[in-house]
């Protein structure tokens, strides 16, 4: 009613997930200036972290669709998970000091304590039974920090980056892991669910999980009661970002 154009929203990617989640229905643009842990959103449509810079793209930018998802009816828009980055998630979540360093403080303290969680997946009509130490279902390229989860995903192509780490010797997950996330080539165990590997790398619109042993569950690095089913799919061009031209 009072014919607000632009929502301007400071901080990281659960603030973002908030406000973007009551309003994207509103005929609004909305604009980040990166202030959180993460930032994996802003940080995958290219919003430096600078203030200043943030700004110039607010004032200067570009409004660009973009898609997001729903997880069992749930707002999201960067990323959601089940197993151990969702633990992490909860854990985070409660900590005074928050940042890259308390996140991996936490990673490595409870990787070696985590376990591998039994899915049965449904995707591209096809069916996966696995136990995995976690499932990623990407809208953006992140995790935050510039960690590259899944190089692929784009925010505008109407389909989720789904990434499966399924159950190794947590020694060589970790080495086959870091490898390929420094390198932003966690995809090259792709699509072939008929042999084993230890990661499969798929694109889908729609996802079904059935989750037995109630893995975690987290939504835009923000942890979420979990559920046995969980359905995730697409909302394409769900949200206007204010964008680098």
């Amino acid at each position: 009613s009072e014919n607000i154009t632009d929502v301007i929203i400071c901080g990281g990617d659960g603030t973002v997930n908030q406000i973007v989640s009551a309003l994207y229905n509103c005929k609004v643009n909305f604009g980040i200036v990166p202030h959180g842990s993460g930032n994996g959103m802003a940080f995958a449509a290219r919003i430096p972290k600078n203030v200043n810079r943030a700004l110039s793209i607010v004032f200067e930018g570009r409004a660009q669709y973009v898609d997001a998802f729903s997880v069992n009816g749930k707002f999201g828009c960067m990323l959601t998970g089940l197993g151990f980055d969702a633990a992490v998630a909860q854990q985070f979540l409660y900590k005074k000091k928050r940042g890259l360093f308390t996140y991996i403080k936490i990673s490595l303290q409870n990787y070696f304590y985590s376990k591998f969680y039994p899915f049965d997946i449904e995707i591209n009509n096809q069916k996966i039974s696995t136990e995995a130490f976690f499932i990623s279902v990407a809208n953006s390229n992140q995790f935050g920090n510039f960690v590259t989860i899944a190089p692929q995903a784009s925010l505008h192509d109407g389909m989720l980056d789904i990434v499966i780490v399924n159950k190794m010797n947590k020694v060589l997950t970790a080495l086959s892991i870091l490898k390929q996330i420094a390198a932003g080539k966690v995809l090259k165990n792709i699509t072939d669910v008929t042999k084993k590997k230890p990661i499969y790398y798929l694109h889908s619109n729609n996802i079904l999980i059935q989750n037995p042993s109630l893995a975690p569950l987290h939504i835009d690095g923000e942890p979420i009661e979990t559920a046995k089913t969980v359905q995730i799919k697409i909302i394409p061009n769900a949200f206007r970002l204010i964008m680098k031209v």
